[in-house]
């Protein structure tokens, strides 16, 4: 087994993120749909941008957000992710190395630019996002650090990046790296439109390749079809070893084996933006299961991070987590 220099590597969509507030009928002006992530093409992209006030940036991608809140709480992470030579390429390399993440990717020197969100939060807090992939999908088997991989205790796919072919090839080729390396593969399904989308392929990744899987209730229902959470979580029992199933304000259900722990929600002020939230979840999930602690706790910190995080504009904590965890977990 190789030496586990690095808790958690993942590999997803790098995103530089645009925070706007935005009203319901802006949304319905541009006919989207509240709460739902969209994909858009440059144009597209570039149309909304222009349509929307004073925006805040900030580097994202689902699984860079829960590698650089890792790095936040003082574990060793690495990411994955392909990124274009311009500008917000830059500021996505800036963002997460500025927090102590490894990120060594080459930036691609011709195709699409860099992948963008708009995010537009409504006062509700919901977000509803519009997303130019760009140069992250041309991510595929030749931009893998293996040996990267091969260090890490545990590796993080994104669910938003199946819908490349190509970065399909190179999450299974790094789920190999990682098991025959001594490491475990965690999942994060995204979002419920895409598990529509690839249903069946999702299906046979979780019960052939992950360990740990992360799902809110809308994507657990939605990738078996269920009437209810509760059919959900039956159906994904014991088809992985550990399904970290977040329910919002509900808090969130880790199921293990026969064990079934249910961990309360964290309220830290008012509700603000609630992307990241989950994102945060897998991250302080990650960090204590890492560190060898228990189920219980590693909710527990999960629940924290998500807290504190819909309590602000942005899917990166502003805050110190390691100061949140000091005053909160002792």
């Amino acid at each position: 087994m190789t030496a586990k220099t690095l808790d958690v590597v993942g590999i997803g969509n790098a995103i530089v993120d645009v925070l706007v507030q935005a009203d319901e009928r802006f949304l319905g002006d541009h006919g989207l749909t509240k709460g739902t992530m969209a994909l858009v093409d440059e144009q597209q992209a570039e149309g909304l941008y222009a349509s929307v006030g004073p925006g805040l940036e900030t580097s994202g991608g689902s699984a860079a957000n829960t590698l650089a809140g890792i790095a936040q709480l003082g574990g060793r992470a690495g990411f994955i992710g392909r990124v274009r030579d311009d500008q917000l390429g830059a500021i996505f390399a800036h963002d997460i190395r500025s927090v102590g993440a490894r990120f060594e990717t080459p930036a691609a020197t011709a195709g699409p630019s860099t992948a963008r969100c708009l995010i537009l939060v409504t006062p509700d807090a919901q977000r509803t996002m519009c997303t130019y992939l760009g140069a992250s999908v041309g991510l595929d088997p030749a931009d893998l650090d293996l040996e990267l991989v091969a260090q890490a205790k545990v590796l993080y796919l994104e669910g938003y990046l199946w819908d490349s072919d190509d970065a399909k090839k190179a999450f299974i080729a790094a789920a190999e790296v990682a098991r025959a390396h001594g490491g475990e593969v965690a999942l994060s399904l995204s979002d419920a439109f895409c598990v529509e989308r690839h249903r069946d392929s999702f299906l046979e990744l979780v019960d052939g390749h992950v360990d740990i899987l992360f799902a809110n209730e809308m994507e657990i229902t939605s990738l078996y079809r269920a009437d209810s959470f509760e059919q959900a979580a039956d159906q994904v029992r014991g088809r992985c070893r550990i399904a970290a199933l977040t329910r919002s304000e509900l808090g969130s259900v880790v199921l293990s084996g026969d064990r079934t722990l249910a961990v309360a929600p964290v309220t830290l002020g008012p509700l603000v933006d609630t992307t990241g939230a989950g994102d945060l979840y897998a991250a302080g999930f990650l960090h204590a299961y890492t560190q060898g602690q228990d189920l219980e706790a590693c909710g527990r910190l999960g629940s924290l991070c998500a807290g504190q995080v819909v309590t602000q504009l942005g899917p990166r904590p502003q805050g110190s987590l390691q100061e949140l965890v000091a005053a909160h977990l002792g």
